[in-house]
C-alpha cells in the first residue's frame, strides 16, 4: 500500500514574522523590500526567513513594489551559438544585480515576437531587451507599447526605424569591406554570401535587409568590388537560409549555375556547419577548391582544417552591455556613454588563390 504524504506548507509571512518576533507589517515590509525597518528587525526577519526556508511570493512583491526583478529576453534562434553566448553574458551582469530572465524565441517571425512581448508584460516583467525581426518602423507597434507601459527597452543586433532605444550592435562594414578585399585580391569575383535573414526575393540593395548587421555586411561587399573595379553580382547574395533543406536549396541553385561562387561567405556558425556539410558531400575542398569566410568565432572554427577565417565580434560583451544598461534603464539611472562595439577580420586558412 502507498502511503501519500501530505503536501507541506511553505512558510509564509506570518511564520516569518512570529519567528522573528516582529509584526506581520514589518515581516512583509524586510521581505519584500518596499518601506522602511530597523537593522535590527531586518537582520531578525532575514534569519528568521533562511531558518525556515521562506520564499517571497514574486508575484506578491511585484504588486507591493511594482518590480518583479525579472528581465524578458527575446532572441531570434536560442539554437544559435550566437545568441547563446550573448545570453551568458546578459544572464551573468542580471544575476550580480539581482534579477532573473525570462528567455523566448521569435524564430525570426514577427506573429511570435509580438506574442512574446504580450506575454512579457502580462508577467510584469521589469525590462525587456529584442533582437527584432524587422527594422520597419510599421511592424514594430509592439515594441512601442513597451515604452507605453512604462517598461524599459534595449534592442540587440539590429535596431528599428522611428524607435527611439538604445540598439547594442557592431559595426561590420570595415571588417565585411576587407574581407572581402581579401578574396578579391585572391582572385574571386564569384563571391557569394548566405544568410538566415529574410528577405523578398530577389534581393537588389543592402537597405532591402533594413537596419541590420546583414545590410552592413552586403554593403561592405558592394564597397570593395567597387574598390576594385570589379561587377557585383546581387544574385550571389542568398536570403532565408533558415534550416538545412533551405541551405541545401541554395547549394544546389549556386552550383547549377554555369560558373558556381569559387568563394562563400556565411552569416553566422550555424549557416557555416550546414554549408561545410554540403560542400563535403560534393567533394569540394578548402581552399583548394572553394574559398570560405564565416561571421562569429567560435573555438571549433580554429581546430577544424583548414582554420576558418572568421569575422568575429565580442558578443559576450555585447549581451553584458545591454543588461546593463537596461538594469540602469530600470532603475531610473543613466547608463553612460555606449562604447562602440567593433568586429575585427581574423585572417586564417580558409582563404586560397583562384586556380
Amino acid at each position: 500500500m502507498t502511503n501519500i504524504l501530505p503536501p507541506i506548507k511553505a512558510p509564509t509571512v506570518a511564520d516569518v514574522a512570529r519567528a522573528a518576533n516582529v509584526s506581520k507589517a514589518q515581516a512583509a515590509r524586510a521581505l519584500g523590500g518596499y518601506g522602511a525597518v530597523s537593522e535590527e528587525v531586518q537582520t531578525r526577519v532575514n534569519h528568521a526567513a533562511a531558518q525556515l526556508g521562506y520564499r517571497p511570493n514574486e508575484l506578491a512583491r511585484s504588486m507591493n513594489t511594482g518590480r518583479s526583478n525579472t528581465i524578458g529576453v527575446i532572441v531570434g534562434d536560442i539554437e544559435n551559438p550566437h545568441f547563446g553566448l550573448a545570453l551568458r553574458g546578459m544572464a551573468d551582469v542580471a544575476r550580480q544585480a539581482g534579477y532573473h530572465l525570462l528567455l523566448s524565441n521569435s524564430d525570426e517571425q514577427l506573429a511570435a515576437e509580438q506574442d512574446a512581448v504580450h506575454v512579457m508584460l502580462e508577467k510584469r516583467v521589469d525590462g525587456i531587451i529584442v533582437a527584432p525581426c524587422s527594422s520597419v518602423a510599421g511592424d514594430n507597434v509592439h515594441l512601442a507599447q513597451i515604452l507605453a507601459a512604462g517598461r524599459a527597452l534595449v534592442l540587440f543586433d539590429r535596431t528599428v526605424e522611428g524607435l527611439e532605444v538604445e540598439a547594442i550592435c557592431a559595426e561590420f562594414t570595415v571588417p565585411a569591406r576587407e574581407a572581402t578585399r581579401r578574396l578579391l585580391e585572391a582572385g574571386h569575383r564569384r563571391i557569394a554570401y548566405v544568410t538566415s535573414m529574410r528577405c523578398a526575393e530577389p534581393w537588389r540593395y543592402p537597405e532591402d535587409f533594413g537596419l541590420t548587421p546583414v545590410a552592413q555586411r552586403v554593403g561592405g561587399m558592394e564597397l570593395a568590388f567597387a574598390d576594385a573595379g570589379v561587377m557585383f553580382d546581387p544574385t550571389l547574395i542568398k536570403a532565408n537560409a533558415l534550416d538545412e533543406a533551405s541551405i541545401a536549396r541554395i547549394v544546389e541553385e549556386l552550383w547549377q549555375r554555369p560558373a558556381p561562387p569559387t568563394a562563400l561567405i556565411a552569416s553566422d556558425s550555424l549557416i557555416a556547419m550546414s554549408l561545410l556539410r554540403e560542400l563535403s558531400q560534393r567533394g569540394l575542398r578548402i581552399p583548394q577548391d572553394l574559398s570560405f569566410v564565416m561571421y562569429d568565432n567560435f573555438p571549433w572554427t580554429e581546430i577544424v582544417h583548414p582554420p576558418l577565417t572568421v569575422v568575429a565580434q565580442p558578443v559576450y560583451d555585447m549581451g553584458r552591455e545591454a543588461a546593463r544598461r537596461l538594469i540602469a534603464r530600470i532603475k531610473g539611472e543613466e547608463p553612460g556613454p555606449m562604447l562602440p562595439f567593433r568586429a575585427e577580420l581574423l585572417v586564417r586558412g580558409s582563404i586560397g588563390e583562384v586556380g
